[in-house]
C-alpha cells in the first residue's frame, strides 16, 4: 500500500515558519495504531488524516504520541491540501471532529478557521505553576487548557519551563500569554504530555485566548502571534459562541508513504 502525504507550514506565508503539519487525505479510515505509527513516524507536532464522508471531511488528528481532540494548525493545513493540491471548490469546507462541525473559509488570500470559543475560568495561581514556569503569574484561568497570565510580552518571550513538572499537571497542555507590544496579544503553549514541549503555533489554544482578551481589551477583533522560535501571527474573531482564527500556509513538501 502506499498512500501520498504533503507537509504545510501553517500560520505562515514563507516556509520553515508556523507550524508545520503532514497532511493525508485517505479513502477509507486506517486503524488507530497504524495512523498513530504514521505520526510518530514523522514526529511533526501534528499529522492529520481526512476521509470524505457524506459530504463533509471527517478530520483525527495525532501528535507523535496520542491521539488530541482539537488541533487548529493542522486543520489549516488540511484545507490548505484540498484546497490547493486537490483541487476542491467553493471557498468553504467543512470538516467533522471530536468537538463537532468545524470549517475553514477562504477570505482574500487567508484561510479563516471557524472553532468553538471557549472560555476560560479563573482558577486560585499555585506553587506548583509558577515554579514549573518559572515565572511569575498574575492570573490562571482553566478551560481545556490551563491559561496562565503573565505582566509582559518579555516574561513570555523569556519563560523557560520545566518541562517535565509542566507535564505532571492534570491538564491537556499550558497556554502563556500577555499584552503585546505590537500585537493585541502574544502566548506560548506547551504540551510536554503530549510528547510536544512547545507548540510552535497553536490555533486550538486560542479557543480560549480569544475570548479572553476579547472581554478583557474590549474588542472583538484581534492581532495576535505565538511567539515561539518559529513564531506565527494569527487574526482573530470572537462571534457569540464562536471563534474565527485566519492565518496562511505554505506547503513545502510532497511524498509517498510506502506500507
Amino acid at each position: 500500500m502506499q498512500l501520498d502525504f504533503h507537509q504545510v507550514d501553517a500560520f505562515s506565508q514563507s516556509a520553515f515558519a508556523g507550524n508545520p503539519a503532514m497532511v493525508y487525505r485517505l479513502d477509507a479510515w486506517l486503524s488507530d495504531e497504524l495512523m498513530q505509527q504514521i505520526a510518530a513516524e514523522h514526529n511533526l507536532a501534528e499529522t492529520v488524516f481526512v476521509v470524505r464522508e457524506e459530504g463533509a471531511w471527517r478530520i483525527r488528528w495525532f501528535t507523535p504520541v496520542t491521539e488530541v481532540p482539537l488541533c487548529g494548525h493542522a486543520t489549516l493545513a488540511a484545507a490548505h491540501v484540498l484546497f490547493e493540491v486537490y483541487d476542491e471548490p467553493g471557498a468553504r469546507l467543512e470538516f467533522i471532529g471530536q468537538t463537532g462541525l468545524l470549517s475553514v473559509s477562504r477570505e482574500g488570500g487567508m484561510l479563516v478557521l471557524d472553532f468553538p470559543a471557549l472560555r476560560a475560568q479563573p482558577l486560585a495561581v499555585s506553587v506548583e505553576l509558577e515554579q514549573a514556569l518559572g515565572v511569575s503569574v498574575v492570573a490562571v484561568l482553566a478551560a481545556d487548557k490551563l491559561l496562565a497570565v503573565l505582566d509582559s510580552e518579555h516574561s513570555v518571550r523569556a519563560c523557560q519551563p520545566d518541562f517535565a513538572a509542566l507535564a505532571r499537571l492534570p491538564w491537556q497542555g499550558v497556554i502563556i500569554t500577555a499584552a503585546g507590544e505590537q500585537h493585541d496579544f502574544v502566548s506560548r503553549f506547551f504540551a510536554p504530555a503530549a510528547g510536544i514541549n512547545e507548540d510552535p503555533v497553536t490555533g486550538s489554544a486560542h479557543c480560549s485566548l480569544i475570548p479572553y482578551w476579547a472581554q478583557r481589551l474590549d474588542k472583538t477583533e484581534l492581532s495576535a502571534y505565538q511567539c515561539s522560535t518559529r513564531g506565527g501571527e494569527l487574526h482573530c474573531r470572537l462571534e457569540g459562541a464562536r471563534v474565527k482564527i485566519g492565518g496562511y500556509a505554505r506547503l513545502v513538501a510532497s511524498g509517498r508513504l510506502w506500507l
